[in-house]
């Protein structure tokens, strides 16, 4: 019969073999035989160091991550040219999300929490189109923007988009709030000449960045870089969108105390002009982290202007003083270098060294060397 196990000096565990006479009997010889085939046969199982196990073990483990690892990284790998803002993450804050969804159905009341958007509007609108216009040569009268593809990133439900629109320009307005597209959609309906230039899509910037990458001549994100989770993130998907030499247009709150103190205490806890919780003075972004975050993004800053708002007379007007609100262009780069591999490089070089040979014989001796 299988005895008990035991433990030796080495640390090495060994089966004890009994027959019906103990070890040493008659009847237990077979059994002590075929233990000693057994052991031979099957060394580890009745023979196993602890420390070697573990060591196994641990070497079987770090394969298997290693391999998957592997793996995954080819799956995901792409050119550094090619490379986009993954999908799998997103820089919408479900918590704004449920704010404005509370809000959706007011978007087009002139008079109530959406008033400052409206007003606002007289100034957005013309830094837009007046700032393209420098980039069109020949424009049609009463169709300035005429040709012009736009995305209206946060767009909420249309206040800008549809100015955009009868400017002539081709808009497409995203936001990812449901309620907000559908109340852009049903007020953009009653007028046939905007439900032809303007396109709705329910959905964040990131989700649309692969399909639509160097879309646009310009993006505009009017009032949302304050309500994004991922600042650094959306910016790289604005510029990406854009086309060479386009240009990226931002209004949003600098990050000041007098910010806090008129943009959230008094604005939204004591005068009650926006509603409580519309915004976060974490999020605020001065106008010096954006322009550092724009420029590593291949995006120059072409003007920085500040906007101040009445809330007495309900409108706005330009101000040298950024430290509350302030409206910013910056242009992409026209010129976007693909990187080359260094083999290629110099095979490039190298043709270039031949092709000069021909008819330059110093190049050629240099060759020769």
């Amino acid at each position: 019969m299988w005895g008990g196990g035991k433990l030796g000096s080495s640390g090495c565990w060994f089966l004890r073999v009994l027959g019906p006479g103990g070890p040493n009997t008659k009847a237990a010889r077979p059994l002590i035989s075929s233990a000693v085939y057994v052991k031979n046969q099957l060394s580890w199982m009745l023979q196993i160091k602890p420390g070697v196990f573990n060591e196994y073990r641990a070497m079987w483990f770090k394969s298997y991550r290693t391999t998957f690892s592997y793996l995954n990284r080819i799956k995901s790998f792409r050119y550094p040219w090619a490379r986009l803002y993954s999908t799998s993450q997103t820089t919408v804050d479900s918590g704004e999300v449920k704010t404005f969804l509370a809000l959706a159905h007011k978007w087009w009341d002139e008079q109530g929490v959406y008033a400052p958007l409206h007003s606002m509007n007289d100034l957005r609108v013309p830094f837009i189109r007046d700032n393209l216009l420098k980039t069109i040569p020949n424009h049609q009268p009463g169709k300035p923007l005429f040709g012009m593809k736009i995305l209206d990133v946060g767009c909420g439900g249309g206040l800008l988009t549809e100015p955009l629109g009868r400017l002539g320009a081709s808009v497409i307005g995203i936001d990812p709030v449901d309620e907000n597209i559908k109340t852009a959609q049903c007020h953009k309906s009653f007028d046939p000449v905007l439900d032809k230039r303007i396109e709705y899509r329910v959905c964040s910037l990131e989700e649309i960045v692969e399909e639509t990458a160097e879309t646009f001549d310009a993006v505009v994100a009017s009032e949302v870089v304050e309500h994004v989770i991922d600042l650094e993130t959306f910016l790289q998907c604005c510029c990406q969108v854009l086309k060479p030499s386009g240009s990226l247009f931002i209004t949003t709150i600098n990050k000041t105390q007098l910010s806090y103190a008129l943009g959230i205490v008094f604005s939204e806890q004591i005068a009650g002009i926006v509603p409580k919780g519309t915004h976060t003075w974490e999020k605020f972004v001065s106008p010096e982290t954006l322009e550092s975050i724009l420029e590593s993004n291949g995006l120059s800053v072409q003007t920085v202007v500040g906007m101040l708002y009445n809330p007495f007379s309900g409108y706005w007007h330009w101000s040298e003083n950024t430290s509350l609100n302030y409206a910013a262009h910056a242009v992409k780069s026209g010129v976007q270098e693909h990187p080359m591999s260094a083999e290629f490089a110099f095979k490039g070089e190298t043709e270039e060294l031949q092709a000069n040979a021909c008819t330059n014989p110093a190049v050629h001796e240099e060759l020769k060397k």
